[in-house]
């Protein structure tokens, strides 16, 4: 993974392209190096045997002797002519100390470079063979000032690095461009997880982030689509207390007046039953929004405070509490306190008065489960999938409520990094279980 990271993908292509570069130079040198471009390249060597042949053969051995003198002035090239039997044409510029010195050292480097080539006489048809000795540092001189060696080193250079820079563009740039379109379609709710399937594949920091960003796009577009359903089902939800009001209101007014103190009651009923319709779909839509920061709770504490409002509604139900005074998680009290609240009173309305309702919490390294157990009827195994979905009721439910309290509990599960699971007992009744993720949860802490 992390020689896959984006960050070692740049810096290893930098320094590929750098080697290369450096490799094709070197190569490039080894060629410019070899004897047959420096006898067609170096001014002083270029031309040379025919121009003295000529010479030779028109004025003499004597002039080419000077020639090969003068040669020597300009370019500090040390010559040597030897005839077909190799005997000597002329004396040549090359000492004989300097030859001594290359017979007794023949397997020790030299301070000069020696080249040999050979030349026929197109008038005569004698051949020759010129043997050169350059310096060095006159050769290494020659090179430097000569236009094609940073010319070809720059274009070598040029090209390594343009092609390296050309696929590293394009292995960032193609994955952005995706991603922009994604961004885009995201935009206009129009996203689809599979456009960036193949690039969240990657293993590097383009494809973590096409992991996030697939998981945001699915959270946005199921938030989307929740708020649609959401209100869509406000709407429904909303017609039926406002028709009753309507219909109250408008008895009232043609009622004589001992009948409309009559009707008060049933028009207090309906703007009660509204506002808490109201009060629960934005207790729902909070759940989405900015809760704040986490804090501890002690799950003993927030559990009796919930037994002591419920004894408040229902005098006539025992609660039984299960629950270790040790017991705490990181998350947000209000939340989590709504969120148990209505399954204690969804269980309330099923739980009969001579049985118990069970409440037990416990922990499983960083998971906090707590369980609300009633010995209701429970609800038939098509209705447990959809218990918590807003506005959903089960067909066999006949008590007051809106659908909402177990929709509430199921969002506070996740924004705690939880889950709602509903079931029927085994023995009888029905279990709501909050599972609620403490990932800063550490022993030394209890």
């Amino acid at each position: 993974m992390v020689l896959r990271s984006l960050f070692w993908r740049i810096l290893g292509t930098f320094w590929l392209a750098v080697l290369s570069a450096v490799g094709l130079t070197m190569i490039l040198s080894h060629i410019l190096d070899q004897d047959a471009w420096i006898l067609s390249r170096h001014p002083g060597l270029k031309n040379l045997p025919e121009r003295w042949v000529e010479h030779y053969e028109e004025r003499g051995a004597n002039a080419a002797q000077a020639m090969l003198e003068r040669h020597k002035q300009r370019f500090r090239i040390d010559v040597q002519v030897l005839s077909e039997n190799g005997a000597p044409v002329v004396e040549g510029t090359f000492p004989p100390r300097a030859r001594e010195l290359e017979r007794r050292e023949r397997d020790r480097p030299l301070p000069w470079r020696r080249l040999a080539t050979e030349y026929t006489s197109a008038e005569t048809g004698r051949s020759y063979l010129f043997i050169y000795h350059i310096p060095f540092p006159d050769l290494n001189n020659w090179r430097r000032h000569s236009l094609l060696w940073p010319v070809s080193v720059l274009v070598i250079a040029c090209l390594v690095l343009t092609l390296f820079s050309l696929l590293l563009t394009l292995s960032i740039t193609r994955p952005l461009n995706r991603l922009r379109s994604a961004v885009h379609d995201l935009g206009r709710t129009a996203y689809q997880q599979d456009s960036l399937a193949r690039l969240s594949r990657r293993q590097d920091e383009l494809g973590i982030l096409a992991q996030d960003f697939n998981r945001m796009g699915d959270r946005l577009q199921s938030l989307i689509i929740s708020q649609r359903h959401l209100l869509r089902d406000v709407s429904h939800e909303l017609r039926s207390p406002l028709a009753r009001l309507r219909i109250a209101l408008a008895l009232a007014e043609r009622a004589s007046p001992e009948n409309r103190a009559t009707m008060w009651p049933r028009l207090e009923q309906e703007c009660d039953r509204l506002e808490t319709l109201i009060g629960e779909i934005l207790a729902l839509a909070r759940l989405d929004g900015d809760t704040g920061d986490k804090t501890l709770i002690v799950v003993l504490s927030l559990m009796e405070q919930l037994r002591s409002d419920a004894s408040l509604t229902a005098p006539d139900q025992h609660i039984e509490l299960n629950v270790s005074p040790d017991l705490c998680l990181y998350g947000w009290p209000d939340m989590l306190e709504r969120a148990v609240d209505n399954l204690i009173r969804n269980a309330l309305r099923f739980n009969p008065a001579d049985r118990p309702l069970e409440i037990s919490a416990f922990r499983h390294e960083t998971l906090v489960t707590i369980n609300v157990r009633d010995h209701g009827p429970g609800v038939t195994e098509d209705d447990l999938p959809r218990l918590s979905e807003p506005f959903y009721r089960a067909a066999n439910q006949t008590s007051p409520g809106y659908g909402l309290g177990l929709a509430i509990a199921r969002r506070a599960a996740e924004r705690h990094g939880g889950t709602l699971t509903l079931s029927n007992h085994p023995q009888g009744g029905f279990v709501a279980t909050l599972t609620l993720q403490d990932a800063s949860f550490t022993p030394a802490r209890l």
